[in-house]
């Protein structure tokens, strides 16, 4: 772990397309071939992709559709996905990286208990479909057993703290993370569950496509009981939407839940039950296998009403709640027909998808999912490529530099609070690539032979692995995403950033670019995760990672005015039917991507030293910052898909993430000539400027 100022000395890689919808994939050679002529074609040299201009859009009016629209003419999302875009077609070649990995170690030869035979025989588990076929729901009959087994409400407690390890049919979930009061220990936290839709809105909204999707989940719980063969189908079904209808009625929405204050409520265990009356918490917590006492409880009062609504629910009815969320969260293990009811329901009908993705690609997903990072430090192995350290240190640099000068330079913030700003940049660290420590998997065993067994064991290493942080010192080497993960995070309680491999490629980064598009590409989003620690939540958070109100009052005031001219904006835009974002559940994200791309151009433009940037392809080099950004986002949704982003996602979709920030950039509006009567115009007075 270094600090960030010194931090980005790898990050760079390439990017390409490597398997196909059908799951084969493209051969290694291939795919360099293919990076090859990506990277040295002429439409490349300044960083833009010319074939993917429209070019009878004007960016005046719709950038994103300037940049992207041609490609978005031309492509089709794949049948198997909800969606399609510069990040999907990176994580499918790093898939297909993963899978080729896997299937090279799926060969029966390697010694008990290695990396290798571990990878070989949880793959192989998964791909004897004709064994998983024959043994139909009978890995399954323990649990049954036990759930039917149940005499009373304090045994189901007792069950409910038990099956934490696994997660499934549980309406209060139990996780040990970094106290965000006290970064230095970790702590228990209480958290709402217990759903089988996405989120709590799918249950209370009436209008007509979600009385609709409800009937289609009530449908969905009969199949699955039915095909288990079990009777009383229907009265199953009610019994079951009741529970998690009372359920969803005390949860708390996902935009109260972004409330890190809020939600930071630490009790004892007394103070627990004093609150929420009604619950064994006491027998909850010891099942658990938790010796704690005090606890964070996010949300008090879900609580207060699960423990009093918990008794008034016939235990005959929760025990069928469970049996259908035991079957329900294992049907991807089990034989065809609870794999494709499933499919059908969470794949067809809340996502779009047209065809489930080939077993070897789920097969790769499930080793992912339980040796993440064993297959990771193979994947580092083969495909992390450092060349452009100096260059991306450079740009991070840059970077850190231009952050500094846009807390010195903002005019609604007085002195005091800019000194504490300073310092909580000062103390950013980041991870790059991949874990200076490998996580280890001797808790684990895998067998070829037993796929649920596999993934019960692994549940119960990692849920061990959690609680044995209690009392321990905070792992600083600890990562939250493997390094073939396409993605970045900021962390709080560590105030760090992170960029794993997989993402750290075109159009993201690309050495054979001109800087612009890199300062508009992989600058913002590294600028974007630095924003994080100062938007609407992590502004919380001081430089040691705990919740801390450093700000002055009127300080305070001016960000909140700032912030709720950002959620307006973004509550304006409506992308399909009658749905609008919510600017608010959007808040933090869209702050950072205007935080990061404000940053990033002063970084770009300190890089050139007053020099003046070259025309390349007949763009300025503010014109190919812009984008760079502007490529990035390029997207594609399902309507399915895309009606469940704006209701459950934290991030705006890819094309509001291009039309809102530049909207409130003056250099953009320079760099396009957009002037009033221009659809991206917004006059001065509400063009919004945080960081």
């Amino acid at each position: 772990m270094r600090k960030i100022s010194s931090l980005a000395l790898t990050v760079a890689m390439a990017l390409g397309l490597a398997a196909c919808s059908d799951g084969t994939v493209t051969e290694a050679s291939e795919l360099e071939q293919q990076n090859s002529s990506y990277a040295s074609s002429s439409d490349l040299h300044s960083g833009i992709q010319l074939n993917n201009l429209d070019t009878e859009a004007r960016p005046q009016d719709d950038f994103f559709q300037y940049v992207n629209g041609q490609w978005l003419e031309r492509t089709e999302i794949p049948s198997d996905r909800a969606r399609w875009g510069s990040f999907d077609e990176l994580r499918e070649r790093a898939e297909a990286h993963v899978l080729a990995i896997v299937q090279e170690a799926a060969n029966g030869s390697a010694a008990a208990g290695s990396n290798q035979q571990k990878i070989d025989d949880l793959y192989r588990s998964y791909m004897d479909k004709e064994r998983i076929e024959a043994l139909g729901l009978t890995p399954l009959v323990p649990d049954f057993a036990k759930i039917t087994a149940l005499a009373s409400h304090s045994e189901l407690a007792e069950y409910w703290g038990a099956q934490q390890r696994y997660r499934a049919g549980i309406p209060v979930a139990l996780y040990v993370g970094q106290d965000q009061m006290n970064s230095e220990q970790y702590i228990t936290s209480m958290s709402q569950s217990g759903l089988g839709l996405p989120d709590r809105d799918y249950y209370l909204a009436n209008d007509e496509r979600n009385q609709t999707l409800r009937e289609q989940y009530r449908q969905f719980i009969q199949t699955m009981w039915n095909e288990a063969g079990w009777e009383q189908a229907e009265a199953a079904a009610d019994a079951i939407l009741a529970i998690e209808t009372k359920i969803a009625e005390a949860h708390w929405s996902r935009i109260e839940n972004r409330d890190r204050v809020a939600s930071y409520n630490k009790m004892t265990l007394t103070e627990l039950t004093e609150s929420a009356p009604g619950f064994d918490w006491q027998a909850f917590i010891a099942a658990a296998d938790l010796a704690i006492n005090e606890i964070v409880v996010r949300q008090p009062d879900y609580m207060s009403a699960f423990a009093a609504m918990q008794s008034t629910v016939a235990l005959e009815d929760w025990k069928t709640y469970l049996k259908f969320h035991t079957l329900r969260s294992s049907a991807g293990m089990l034989s065809e027909n609870f794999g494709s009811a499933s499919f059908d329901f969470y794949g067809r009908i809340l996502q779009g998808l047209e065809e489930e993705r080939s077993r070897e690609r789920r097969a790769v997903s499930t080793v992912e999912s339980v040796l993440g990072f064993m297959v990771g430090e193979e994947y580092v192995a083969r495909h992390f490529q450092p060349e452009a350290q100096e260059r991306m240190a450079e740009m991070v640099d840059n970077i850190l530099l231009a952050f500094g000068e846009a807390i010195d330079d903002l005019d609604w913030m007085t002195a005091e609070t800019k000194r504490e700003a300073h310092a909580k940049l000062a103390t950013f660290t980041t991870k790059i690539g991949y874990p200076e420590k490998w996580r280890d998997y001797d808790c684990i065993t895998i067998a070829a032979d037993d796929l649920v067994g596999n993934m019960r064991r692994s549940a119960d290493c990692e849920y061990e692995r959690m609680v044995a942080r209690l009392g321990q010192p905070v792992d600083s080497y600890d990562w939250g995403m493997t390094p073939q993960t396409v993605n970045a995070y900021y962390r709080s309680t560590m105030n760090e950033i992170v960029f794993p491999a997989a993402i750290l490629q075109p159009p993201f980064f690309d050495v054979n670019a001109d800087d612009a598009v890199n300062y508009g590409a992989i600058g913002a989003v590294i600028g974007h995760e630095i924003t994080h620690g100062f938007d609407d939540q992590g502004r919380r958070s001081d430089g040691d990672g705990n919740l801390r109100d450093w700000w002055g009052l009127q300080d305070e005031e001016q960000f909140r005015m700032r912030a709720q001219q950002v959620v307006d904006q973004f509550s304006a835009f409506n992308p399909i039917d009658d749905l609008y974002l919510q600017g608010a559940l959007s808040l933090g994200e869209n702050i950072a991507d205007l935080g990061g791309l404000n940053v990033a151009l002063r970084g770009y433009r300190n890089s050139l030293a007053g020099a003046e940037a070259q025309v390349l392809d007949g763009f300025t080099g503010e014109q190919r910052f812009f984008m760079g950004w502007g490529q990035i986002w390029r997207i594609k949704f399902r309507d399915e898909a895309l009606r469940r982003q704006v209701v459950v996602g934290p991030h705006s979709p890819g094309k509001y993430r291009v039309l809102g920030p530049l909207s409130n950039m003056p250099e953009f509006y320079q760099a396009f000539d957009v002037e009033p009567g221009d659809k991206m115009y917004r006059n001065d007075d509400v063009r919004v400027t945080i960081w």
